[in-house]
């Protein structure tokens, strides 16, 4: 088939998206956009298939938005006509960013004559729900939204899905990975039947197909490459190091270190490991963030702000971050640990070589992870099932990523974290001022009965004198109730039984 790269506006796309794409540098679709185009714009069920970083998100959403604004048949009037459905925050925001930009043109004519600008908005965890709720209640057209928040906003009756035309599942391998499939099963009962329903992932296990049959209606399958293709990008290196886990720190440092390096991403698979790196390469002098299920989500999103931005240029972070981060300057992936299966893998490693760009994906095998990369090498055919053993100090490390021969494992001064007050270090009160007397404990009190005096002791019988060594130590039985002359307290005397029998 001869391929005809056509532009956007050529595949009957509206104005004003049109428009809004050409400011981004966005004319010609990619493959998986074009091939996609004519049967969403048509309203046909459809399934998507392409490696990450190869547009899928504008193949459902430039379809989606042109459908819902030109329909006559069903105006625009505040409730959501297409609804998203996306495994993690970070993707939910990368889409939200994407279908917000594409229809920033778009107005929508009101019943009372006047027009409105087309609303697209995002629903999340980690989030306040006051702010969604007000969204929803002042209308939108499109929702983003992750499949706990929506399930939860739609049984409050604040998210009403009846009036849906379009939906879609992207990664939807990943939301049965982690476990969303009872959710995203009661959120398609909430939806009418006769709409449009698009689903898109990097890769199709056989779970997908069967979810597919079950809420889509006879779906065309659309990949964007040959079935013989590599799952990875051509344009991404790819090497594999076998590395002891007390060496790892040193020879990422290296890695930073090579010629050419621009935005990284480390991959670990636990979030104690993801702050531990970010830690100690932060120690190192590298300008480092983390990204991990451990930190609340403003935190999360501020490290992403700084990653996109380049404050910071190396990102730790667990597969929570591998699908959602559309970064085209990434230059290099590491995977610090193994993932756990061959579609971690491609999921990781596709952060780089994205948009036609090259990359170099690194990952560094542990001798226990060794049967785990076996299986990966073998499912994607990667010829390295036996990666070589390497250090920090391997000569062949140096040559092959283009490090410096004199690189060392810091580059500069320690990035100092905020101070942590220590568990035991007393808080302050904000009412108390710089200028004012810390307080004192050398106050001395002086026992009273009945305005006079008291020891303690019947009266003419003295206070017993203080232990010199040369009597027996006092006990509970016979101390004084007064503070003796080392400060400690003593407990009143009790009259023995002997004495009172006497006494009376």
């Amino acid at each position: 088939m001869t391929h005809v790269n056509k532009t956007f506006a050529e595949l009957g796309v509206r104005d004003e998206i049109v428009r809004a794409l050409s400011e981004n540098g966005i004319e010609h679709p990619f493959a998986i956009q074009e091939l996609t185009l004519p049967l969403a714009l048509a309203g046909d069920d459809l399934i998507g298939q392409a490696r990450t970083g190869m547009g899928k998100t504008f193949a459902f959403g430039v379809p989606l938005l042109h459908r819902i604004s030109t329909d006559q048949a069903r105006p625009l009037n505040g409730t959501p006509r297409a609804l998203i459905v996306v495994p993690t925050r970070e993707l939910c925001i990368q889409v939200y960013g994407d279908l917000a930009g594409a229809a920033k043109y778009l107005r929508v004519e009101t019943e009372a004559g006047k027009d409105r600008k087309f609303s697209v908005t995002s629903i999340y965890g980690g989030r306040p729900y006051e702010s969604q709720i007000e969204a929803l209640r002042n209308g939108v057209d499109v929702v983003v939204g992750t499949p706990g928040r929506l399930l939860d906003l739609a049984q409050q009756g604040h998210l009403q899905l009846g009036g849906l035309s379009v939906l879609v599942l992207d990664e939807a391998d990943e939301m049965l990975d982690l476990g969303f499939l009872p959710d995203i099963e009661r959120i398609l009962r909430l939806t009418p039947d006769d709409r449009q329903s698009m689903l898109f992932s990097a890769t199709m296990p056989d779970p997908i197909i069967t979810l597919a049959r079950t809420f889509m209606n006879q779906p065309t399958h659309i990949r964007a490459e040959a079935p013989h293709s590599a799952a990875t990008h051509d344009t991404t290196e790819q090497f594999a190091y076998r590395a002891h886990a007390l060496d790892k720190s040193e020879l990422v440092s290296r890695i930073l270190q090579a010629e050419g390096r621009g935005a990284t991403m480390i991959f670990t698979r636990t979030k104690r490991t993801a702050q531990k790196v970010s830690d100690e390469l932060g120690e190192r002098g590298f300008k480092v963030d983390a990204v991990h299920g451990d930190l609340g989500q403003g935190a999360r999103e501020k490290a992403l702000k700084s990653f996109r931005s380049g404050t910071v240029d190396v990102l730790v972070a667990t597969d929570v971050a591998a699908r959602g981060i559309d970064i085209d300057d990434v230059t290099h992936v590491i995977n610090y640990q193994c993932p756990e299966d061959e579609q971690a893998y491609v999921h990781r490693i596709g952060r780089t070589g994205r948009a036609g760009k090259t990359g170099v994906a690194i990952t560094l095998v542990d001798w226990d992870e060794l049967p785990r990369w076996e299986t990966i090498d073998k499912a994607l055919n990667l010829g390295c099932p036996a990666p070589a053993e390497t250090y920090s100090s391997s000569p062949h490390i140096y040559e092959e990523l283009g490090i410096p021969s004199d690189a060392t494992g810091r580059i500069g001064e320690a990035r100092k974290p905020a101070p942590k007050r220590s568990a035991d270090e007393k808080r302050i009160s904000s009412a108390d001022s710089e200028d004012r007397p810390a307080k004192t404990r050398n106050r001395s009190r002086r026992r009273t009965r009945g305005g006079q005096a008291a020891t303690g002791h019947p009266q003419g019988t003295p206070a017993p004198a203080a232990n010199d060594g040369d009597t027996a130590p006092a006990t509970d039985a016979d101390a004084a109730d007064e503070t003796s002359a080392n400060g400690r307290r003593r407990r009143r005397r009790r009259p023995r039984k002997t004495e009172t029998a006497t006494a009376g």
